[in-house]
């Protein structure tokens, strides 16, 4: 697969990755909006790509393992959940900052991957999913040869 050195996608993915999470952050924090902050959030995530595998980062502290599910469907990445934090509804409790409720994640991959080989790990609540390429879509080195 050739690939031009810059892709302009990556940045507008990027910058709408940010502009939902100021959005999120900012609505939830909203004068009488307490509320909305248990609706929903969005885990940050981290994606890494080289020539064999894919591989996604996402942050989810206090989330129970029991409690997250990755989907693979055709090129479409889907990881769902719930964070609970039943200690904010205490009448102890004073303020409460930290997000809790369902968060969806999905993501379109780019190119054909062996869904049968796909890896998930969860520990010290960082989620790890490993991805390997399809064969076919793995660079390889072509032999010149000379020409008399």
């Amino acid at each position: 697969m050739l690939r031009p050195t810059w892709d302009p996608f990556t940045d507008v993915i990027a910058l709408r990755d940010q502009i939902n999470r100021l959005f999120d952050e900012s609505v939830s924090r909203a004068p009488g909006r307490e509320g909305m902050a248990r609706r929903g959030w969005a885990p940050a995530v981290d994606i890494f790509e080289d020539n064999d595998t894919i591989t996604l980062k996402m942050d989810l502290p206090g989330v129970q393992q029991s409690d997250i599910q990755v989907e693979l469907e055709g090129e479409t990445l889907t990881i769902r959940g719930e964070r609970t934090l039943s200690d904010q509804d205490s009448p102890n409790c004073l303020r409460a900052e930290r997000v809790s409720g369902p968060f969806l994640r999905t993501f379109t991959l780019a190119t054909q991957v062996q869904a049968d080989r796909v890896t998930a790990q969860y520990r010290d609540g960082v989620l790890v999913v490993t991805i390997p390429k399809a064969e076919e879509t793995k660079p390889r080195r072509i032999q010149i040869s000379a020409t008399a």
